[in-house]
């Protein structure tokens, strides 16, 4: 699991929240598969709406220009990001999600899932994004602009929204490298790189990383 904080300016979550205060919502329901879909209660801006998909594209385009972001995903392919809301007793229990999305012929393989988080932390009560892993259950809470990533996979839930409202950015991303632990040391790399000077150490280092983006890396 990574987070990032500071991935969207104050500047672009106004425009963001401005955009949504006028957005069509539909039935969160609507996008879920048919195990999720009985555990799901919120709503989505409807994506087929072309502000809407503007959106979509503008907080992308920001996750494209974060370097932490690239070294950690490795992103291939991208879903289509989903704009989610969260009022008073709405919620989203335990599910994992689909491993493969999108119309047929096009589908793509979710490996790593994303949520950048829209309102500030003390705008709601309740609203922890948890994730269940072998070392018990992490709840996140993230100040707005912030992001946590973390493998499609794992059991996670939205804990009920008890007063406020909850806006966050949702979308899945298909990595060029398939598994974790490969990608986990490809980033690790990339951490030791940045804090390298330049040089032969640094050049051998790019080396190594090619060598292993080669060996790994699907296209």
């Amino acid at each position: 699991m990574l987070t990032l904080a500071g991935v969207l300016e104050s500047e672009d979550l106004t425009r963001i929240r401005e955009a949504l205060a006028e957005a069509p919502w539909l039935d969160g329901r609507r996008t879920a598969g048919p195990a999720a879909r009985k555990v799901k209660a919120n709503t989505q801006a409807d994506t087929d709406n072309p502000k809407i998909a503007a959106l979509g594209r503008f907080v992308r385009e920001a996750l494209e220009r974060s370097e932490v972001f690239a070294a950690y995903a490795r992103p291939a392919r991208w879903s289509t990001l989903m704009f989610n809301r969260y009022g008073p007793g709405e919620t989203y229990g335990t599910h994992m999600d689909d491993a493969l999305m999108g119309p047929d012929g096009g589908k793509l393989r979710t490996d790593l899932s994303f949520t950048l988080f829209l309102s500030e932390p003390e705008a709601y009560e309740g609203g922890e994004l948890v994730v269940e892993g072998l070392e018990g259950e992490r709840a996140v809470k993230l100040a707005a602009g912030s992001l946590v990533v973390y493998s499609t996979g794992a059991l996670h839930r939205v804990e009920p929204v008890t007063s406020g409202e909850r806006l966050a950015c949702v979308g899945w991303i298909q990595s060029f490298i398939r598994r974790a632990d490969e990608r986990e040391v490809l980033f690790d790399l990339a951490r030791v790189r940045a804090a390298l000077p330049e040089g032969e150490a640094r050049l051998l280092l790019d080396k190594a990383s090619g060598n292993l983006l080669r060996l790994w890396g699907e296209p």
